[in-house]
């Protein structure tokens, strides 16, 4: 998008007041998206974004400017307000020589998106409308969408990164809704993939409507959630979420340096049952976060956060990185060139443990088995959340039974990991996610095995 000797004189003016560091962040995106529901095409859109940001650091203050137009003149016009923002420094000449571009192996892409014709992406959620009203005669709504997104970066800064990569990714998402005599309940399902099209070649999109059908009917014949402290074990793929949010943020070094995370000054401490191992991998092939650079130019790699339940690092970008002086983790993200980075996760999964999931289910007398989970929320500072259950279950001496109408777990992220009892060794991913922070939002990756956690409470309506 920009050449080496552009970059060289932007880089350059950005410093023009002494600052220690200056970086330009390029990007073209383009998307294109079919949504359909109630039977018929509800829109079809496409769009392209391309724009540059420059971000200058001069002691404590950070400047940032961006701008669409990516020529010369409008790139310098951004590092000189990047650079006034910033304020004056100590003055004098900074020179900024960039080496040769690294490029990212990009996106292994079989099936370009580009090649699908809007008619078949429209074919495809007609039959997944067809199958999902013939599930059952109480569906009376089914809401599908396709979209596909490509993405150019160019990061370059003046301690001599120069990088580029390509990112491509599809989804799929299916919503359903039945109508009983306990009124509307839903179902959903998704898939979302870093690479091409050939995803919907192994996995049938049929199969995750059916599933959503199914949830939204098994939902009619559910009984109140029970209230108060229980057992609760968490299907494999979809607790990933809530280590994310309950403990995932508390672990992003911004948090820690501000003192806003319960984590904070507890390296080497144990934290979690020695069952629990969390990571964060912005390399997994196919996942929602994989990356092969971070968007600060800094290679995504495995990151050991907790092992064997004791603390061993944090989530950490490039620039708090280097003045930890330590190697940066990968962890710099922003949702886009208008947007200053800040401490992200990728993928970020608990691994397996050596429990058999039959085991944990038979093993737990009473208490709540929860499929899907919902949305939820947390407070970093304290660690305490609240979760949605979208598809849950009473386990009844050692059985799953009856399904049970939405309520909420409610806990704090340190306590739950302490109380995981059994962990199971069918650890899966679980499906795209979108992680908000500050206002922006990035692509994220869970998962998780099979879990129980010995007793969390249960928001609930049942007596």
């Amino acid at each position: 998008m920009i050449d080496s000797d552009v970059l060289d004189r932007v880089l350059n003016e950005a410093r023009c007041h002494g600052a220690g560091f200056a970086e330009v962040y390029a990007e073209d995106r383009r998307n294109t998206g079919v949504a359909f529901d109630d039977g018929r095409v509800d829109g079809v859109s496409s769009g392209r974004d391309r724009g540059a940001g420059v971000r200058v650091i001069n002691g404590v203050t950070t400047g940032y400017a961006h701008t669409s137009d990516l020529s010369e003149r409008g790139l310098l016009a951004a590092a000189r307000a990047a650079a006034d923002a910033a304020g004056s420094g100590t003055g004098g000449v900074v020179t900024v020589g960039l080496d040769g571009c690294t490029r990212g192996a990009g996106t292994p892409v079989e099936v370009d998106p580009n090649s699908v014709s809007k008619a078949r992406r429209v074919e495809m959620l007609t039959e997944v409308d067809e199958i999902a009203r013939s599930v059952n005669g109480a569906v009376t709504q089914v809401s599908a969408g396709l979209s596909d997104s490509y993405r150019s970066v160019l990061i370059a800064n003046s301690d001599g990164v120069f990088v580029t990569d390509e990112v491509t990714r599809v989804l799929f998402r299916v919503s359903v809704v039945a109508d009983g005599d306990l009124g509307m309940q839903t179902g959903a399902e998704s898939l979302g993939f870093t690479g091409g099209w050939e995803v919907f070649d192994r996995y049938a999109l049929t199969d995750l409507a059916t599933e959503a059908a199914e949830q939204a009917v098994r939902k009619l014949r559910a009984r109140p959630a029970p209230s108060g402290q229980l057992p609760v074990v968490i299907a494999q793929g979809t607790g990933g979420v809530l280590f994310h949010e309950a403990c995932g943020h508390g672990l992003e070094a911004d948090h820690i340096a501000k003192g806003a995370s319960v984590y904070a000054g507890r390296l080497g401490e144990l934290v979690a049952s020695p069952l629990v191992t969390l990571v964060d991998d912005g390399t997994v092939d196919g996942e929602w976060g994989t990356r092969s650079f971070d968007d600060e130019g800094q290679a995504t790699r495995r990151n050991v956060l907790i092992e064997n339940g004791v603390l061993v690092d944090y989530m950490w970008d490039h620039i708090r990185a280097r003045d930890e002086q330590r190697a940066p983790s990968g962890n710099g993200r922003r949702q886009d060139y208008a947007s200053l980075p800040m401490v992200r996760m990728t993928n970020t999964f608990v691994l397996a443990g050596e429990d058999d999931p039959a085991d944990i289910i038979s093993s737990t007398e009473h208490g709540v088995y929860v499929a899907k989970l919902g949305g939820g929320s947390v407070n970093t500072a304290s660690g305490d959340f609240v979760f949605g259950m979208r598809d849950a279950y009473l386990i009844e001496n050692g059985q799953i039974t009856e399904p049970l109408r939405e309520g909420n777990l409610i806990g704090n992220g340190p306590q739950v990991l302490s109380d995981i009892d059994m962990l199971g060794n069918d650890f899966a991913m679980g499906g795209p996610g979108t992680c908000g922070k500050d206002g922006q939002g990035v692509p994220v990756g869970t998962g998780q095995p099979t879990l129980r956690v010995s007793s969390m409470t249960i928001g609930g309506t049942a007596a």
